[in-house]
């Protein structure tokens, strides 16, 4: 596993969850230059929306983009500045999927939408290698459940795929739950509640809901991102432990003294002022340039 500590300077913590607590009272919009038209006709019946970035090209494939909100909200003006920034980042188109929500849609309906719209693109003959799934928090878990549907019904997989702040472990036993409590943005008493209204009956102590039980054998470059402040943390740490004695290509940077889903600075219009911001910008970048292609 190759484990990365980003080192944050005390005046970059206090800029980053300082930008967080406005994000809502002051939300910021989306970039004049972002392109919404659809770049492919279908989504696999799954609805979405399409936002590329200056110079991103569909020959350099799709980033498949899948919003956080604990399972049951979504913002998608938010979410369209989001997949900008990755469009940005990865330098192809970004599709934003606006899965299906809990409680009236639990588990498994929103992974079978990211699986869907991923079989879309495989059908519309974009190559399995040109497509990157990213995500955050109930976001980066959906993705990573999606992973360990595709392999086992053996589908091409993506070429990789970015994991912000995921929950790995609906039994909530990571010990980072309980040691980061007033230190992280969210409470972690609604993690229970949060995955008994997700999951719906279904066990918390198998995959692919809960990713960390799954068969992870198998499945494509992963970035796993987390912070160090943040609850969630070790569900993070322990999922690429069990990811790269899999024999994953697995990498883990924790950015220190950061809550859970920090990377939400960079919808910020001022995010090139924010040195957080452009340091996991430019991450996405480097990493999705070395991920192998045919």
């Amino acid at each position: 596993m190759q484990l990365a500590h980003v080192s944050i300077t005390p005046e970059a913590k206090a800029a980053v969850r300082s930008h967080l607590g406005t994000l809502f009272t002051d939300p910021p919009t989306l970039d004049a230059d972002a392109d919404m038209t659809p770049v492919l006709p279908r989504t696999g019946g799954v609805p979405g929306m399409w936002v590329t970035a200056p110079g991103a090209k569909l020959e350099a494939g799709v980033t498949i983009y899948v919003h956080g909100g604990g399972f049951s909200h979504s913002n998608p003006a938010m979410e369209q500045i989001m997949a900008h920034r990755l469009s940005q980042a990865t330098g192809r188109p970004a599709l934003a999927v606006d899965y299906r929500l809990a409680p009236a849609h639990p588990y498994p309906a929103a992974v079978e939408d990211v699986v869907a719209v991923h079989r879309s693109l495989l059908a519309q003959e974009v190559p399995a290698e040109r497509i990157l799934l990213a995500g955050e928090s109930a976001g980066g878990t959906l993705l990573l459940s999606a992973l360990l549907v595709l392999a086992e019904a053996g589908d091409p997989l993506p070429g990789g795929a970015v994991a912000v702040s995921p929950v790995t472990d609906f039994t909530v036993s990571s010990p980072s739950i309980r040691a980061n409590k007033g230190r992280d943005l969210i409470d972690p008493d609604i993690m229970g509640p949060i995955g008994e209204q997700y999951l719906a009956g279904a066990r918390p102590d198998q995959g692919p809901q809960s990713p960390l039980y799954g068969d992870l054998r198998g499945l494509p470059p992963l970035l796993i991102v987390a912070g160090g402040d943040e609850v969630l943390l070790d569900d993070s740490r322990r999922f690429a432990e069990a990811a790269c004695a899999a024999g994953v290509d697995t990498a883990l940077d924790v950015y220190d003294g950061m809550p859970h889903a920090f990377h939400a600075v960079v919808l910020s219009p001022g995010d090139a002022h924010l040195p957080t911001a452009t340091t996991f910008l430019r991450r996405v970048t480097d990493w999705t340039a070395r991920l192998p292609v045919t």
